[in-house]
């Protein structure tokens, strides 16, 4: 039987940061714009963290049953690893999904976004069609995977939350919102890069796959670093001192050289789960960053 560490470990708790950072940003657009509002900003937050960690226990489950994950290089996986019933991880998965759900509805009745609904349910199924079902996305090597994420995870996540709360959608928000899909994709590769060698063997053709180790590590790096640009052009866009701006940028820009020199020098196997742990926080901090700008201007 799974112990309360290994549950955990299954969530993959690494993994939250990066789901918090676009409904920070959201937010601090909407205290930029003069209309945010903390309860809205609050259910927002559930529904991103129970909606990551519902697909974390979707992708073990799926992936376990289909026997993607006994060969991994990483942590044990609840299922894969026979640490817990296959029913009870999709079980942990279903109840991850019906919080968000459950959430979010809450969060379209008091902010009037009905059209959220639609969204939510888009995003469920993305969450589990990428490796469930009888014909997963995530085996597809097409660069689906990828697209859901930037989508879901950045676009829907960073203006969805704002507009929850403040019925605009400037040009540098959806630049900010697509940074964090960047960083969200970004965080994608470092995991399929890692386990290149045995979805090949497997039959899991991700688009790490298909790219190759090396066109990989670029894209990696690409993601990584275009935030930076990003975040100097919403800073100088919503009229922070130049100073401040630079400042910004050079505080991303060290991030992006942490996470991307080891894959650039061709770290693998284990050595990437330290590169996926400090992408997730670095795309935390893009979100701080970028949120700073947005409340001190």
């Amino acid at each position: 039987m799974a112990s309360v560490s290994d549950w955990i470990e299954g969530a993959r708790l690494r993994t939250l940061p990066a789901a918090a950072a676009p409904v920070i940003v959201g937010s601090a657009a909407a205290y930029h714009l003069g209309g945010f509002d903390p309860l809205r900003a609050c259910l927002a937050l559930v529904v991103a963290l129970a909606l990551q960690v519902g697909v974390n226990y979707a992708n073990d489950y799926s992936d376990g049953i289909r026997g993607t994950d006994d060969n991994r290089q990483g942590p044990a996986r609840l299922t894969g690893g026979g640490l817990a019933r296959p029913k009870a991880v999709l079980g942990a998965a279903l109840g991850c999904f019906a919080l968000a759900g459950v959430t979010g509805l809450a969060l379209v009745a008091v902010s009037g976004t009905w059209w959220l609904i639609a969204a939510g349910a888009g995003a469920v199924a993305a969450a589990w069609l990428y490796t469930g079902g009888k014909h997963p996305y995530a085996y597809m090597g097409i660069g689906l995977s990828e697209l859901m994420v930037f989508v879901f995870f950045g676009l829907m996540a960073c203006v969805g939350t704002s507009w929850t709360q403040v019925r605009q959608a400037p040009w540098w928000l959806w630049a900010s919102a697509s940074a964090l899909g960047l960083l969200s994709v970004a965080l994608l590769m470092a995991n399929n890069i890692r386990d290149i060698p045995t979805d090949r063997l497997s039959g899991k053709m991700t688009a790490a796959v298909r790219l190759g180790d090396r066109a990989s590590r670029w894209v990696f790096a690409a993601c990584a670093w275009a935030p930076v640009a990003v975040i100097a052009a919403v800073g100088t866009s919503v009229g922070l001192q130049p100073l401040a701006t630079c400042a910004l940028a050079v505080g991303a820009g060290a991030w992006a050289a942490g996470v991307s020199l080891p894959v650039l020098t061709g770290a693998s196997g284990k050595a990437l789960i330290g590169v996926l742990r400090n992408t997730g926080f670095y795309t935390l901090a893009w979100g701080v960053l970028a949120a700073l700008a947005l409340v001190l201007s």
